[in-house]
């Protein structure tokens, strides 16, 4: 192809379409994909760039991978969409439930499913909500969520999603979401120093409880490791004492697993880190890699039996949820993930890009912190780094790096300063070596 082709096709996406996050002047010089191959993407023009970022963190095998496609063609040829409301079901839904029973956390049994993860926050809340009214607890409505933490944009998600610069454009936002700090080893500043940072940073969701009463508190909504907010790796002490506050007060510990389910941290969810059991989980991105829009929840078994022993009905629906052919896709992830060792192989890797990042980028008078856990990666850049000053916000540091990314071969994305690497899990080593060079060369050409 010629080099006029991405900029024609991107005069006519300026006519017709709206995208997600909408803004015509960075959309200019933007990427138009016609092609993929394992961790690799291919734009209209003919070349080849490294996905740095899984799409969206979600394509964790790659691009071109027949296995899914199959699924999906043959699916789609028996039975391409069915109801999936009470009084009909199919095949492929009873299969992923019982698939997913056998490698969730043990206390998960029962799933709903959705088309990705902002609908799975909006089921989890409303989950949580009924089953505080069947527990004649109706007051406990309240969600707590977590500065910098990323729950998706439909309305209620927003409210529970941490990144305020999501909120103004939609104001008012429904009351009763309540954010507090989040675990950032780098940037949380504690009062107590009788604690570890770990301890501290969970003691304010305590604090947030205490403040708005534990009888309206009905859920505390987490990523294991925060993703969309800059990669944020909690302290190994911080989730057991978060566990222990939400026993304490009764509150719902949900994790949002969209980003960090089915390997990506080095194992298959992210709470075993740390050898935690959440009471609701979310999921969605890598359950099908991105080829098909499925996410879910996932409940305890006493939220399930009390559901049970209740007899009502549960008033939520998605037209598309259990729909037969994205459960076919996602039965024969599961097939790739276990087969090939996703935890496994996101856990060696990542500790191979992290280390490289380290290797390549630790001493720099602008790199604040490398950080990461399994194949989750970010860099943060600073103005200066023995007081973590940022650079101000029209030096564009982090979005002039990733142009310069982009001009050697590897488009992922930034919040802010943070440039954030999660690439395909299938990514091969000589690549991961590649990005480290690619992103050390374009910090030096921003920043020297």
């Amino acid at each position: 192809m010629d080099n006029n082709t991405e900029t024609s096709l991107l005069h006519r996406d300026a006519a017709h379409l709206i995208h997600p996050l909408h803004s015509p002047k960075g959309h200019v010089g933007g990427k138009v994909w016609v092609g993929g191959k394992g961790a690799f993407l291919i734009d209209a023009n003919g070349d080849r760039f490294i996905d740095g970022l899984s799409g969206l963190w979600n394509n964790t095998a790659g691009n071109g991978r027949s296995e899914l496609a199959d699924a999906a063609h043959q699916q789609m040829t028996d039975l391409a969409y069915s109801s999936g409301y009470t009084g009909s079901s199919n095949p492929r839904a009873i299969e992923l439930a019982e698939r997913l029973a056998a490698i969730t956390y043990p206390n998960i049994n029962h799933f709903f499913f959705t088309s990705g993860g902002g609908e799975s926050t909006d089921s989890n809340i409303k989950m949580a909500r009924y089953y505080w009214k069947l527990k004649n607890k109706p007051n406990k409505t309240k969600v707590i969520s977590r500065i910098w933490g990323y729950h998706g944009v439909t309305l209620a998600a927003m409210c529970a999603t941490g990144i305020n610069s999501y909120w103004p454009m939609f104001e008012p936002r429904i009351p009763g979401f309540v954010h507090i700090p989040c675990p950032d080893p780098y940037r949380y500043r504690s009062s107590d120093s009788s604690v570890s940072v770990g301890i501290a940073a969970a003691n304010e969701l305590e604090k947030a409880i205490l403040e708005e009463g534990a009888d309206s508190v009905a859920m505390f909504i987490a990523e294991p490791v925060q993703g969309a907010g800059g990669v944020i790796v909690p302290p190994d002490d911080y989730f057991p004492r978060i566990r222990e506050i939400c026993d304490q007060y009764e509150v719902l510990l949900v994790s949002d697993e969209v980003i960090t389910g089915f390997g990506r941290t080095g194992t298959m969810f992210g709470l075993e880190h740390w050898g935690v059991k959440p009471d609701l989980i979310q999921y969605a991105k890598a359950i099908t890699s991105g080829y098909f829009p499925l996410g879910g929840i996932g409940v305890s078994d006493e939220i399930a039996q009390t559901m049970e022993d209740s007899g009502k009905p549960w008033m939520h629906a998605y037209t598309y949820s259990a729909h037969p052919t994205g459960c076919a896709v996602a039965l024969a992830m599961l097939d790739i993930i276990e087969t090939e060792d996703f935890p496994g192989q996101a856990k060696q890797k990542g500790a191979r890009l992290l280390a490289g990042l380290r290797s390549a980028l630790s001493g720099h008078p602008h790199v604040g912190e490398i950080r990461g856990l399994g194949m989750m990666c970010a860099v943060e850049y600073v103005k200066d780094t023995a007081t973590g000053e940022m650079f101000p916000a029209e030096d564009a540091i982090g979005a002039r790096i990733h142009e310069e990314t982009v001009a050697r071969g590897m488009f992922s994305r930034v919040r802010g300063d943070v440039y954030a690497l999660a690439p395909p899990i299938v990514t091969e080593e000589q690549t991961l070596d590649d990005m480290v060079g690619i992103l050390a060369d374009a910090t030096r050409a921003v920043i020297g």
